[in-house]
């Protein structure tokens, strides 16, 4: 599994919006300057995640995104299916674009990707933004 541009600008784009804290507004400027991201692309790739209902936006000043859940309900799974899809090796043991292959039944990988997609779904949706905030700010301060 490789994650798309768009999907590491949206992971961290939304870590900046939940490190502002919860109800905060936090503006495209200031994400797109803070994450080094281009603000054209960056619009679009948030709108993607408000149109998923992840995020809220309110205009004029003092607006911007917020998550519209608590950061700690948040997993880094939820976000990366929602920009880049499936997170199987392969379609033929993909939970949400399964695809049948011509050898499915006698496939000796099957059972070993099937494995791999359990062991990548696990890691990420046992993370969530609220982890992702800690270990950032961890990363801050040892710095």
């Amino acid at each position: 599994m490789k994650l798309s541009r768009k999907c590491d600008y949206a992971l961290r784009a939304i870590v900046e919006i939940a490190q502002a804290g919860e109800g905060e507004y936090t503006n495209i400027a200031h994400i797109a300057e803070k994450c080094s991201l281009p603000a054209p692309y960056l619009e679009q790739v948030l709108l993607q995640l408000k149109k998923a209902g992840v995020l809220s936006s309110k205009t004029g000043p003092g607006g911007g995104y917020r998550l519209r859940q608590p950061a700690s309900e948040v997993t880094l799974l939820e976000i990366i299916r929602i920009v880049d899809g499936p997170v199987a090796p392969v379609r033929c043991v993909s939970m949400t674009a399964y695809e049948r292959c011509s050898c499915e039944e006698d496939c000796s990988l099957r059972p070993i990707m099937s494995e791999v997609r359990d062991a990548i779904a696990g890691i990420l949706d046992g993370l969530t933004l609220e982890d992702a905030c800690t270990r950032t700010r961890g990363r801050r301060r040892a710095s």
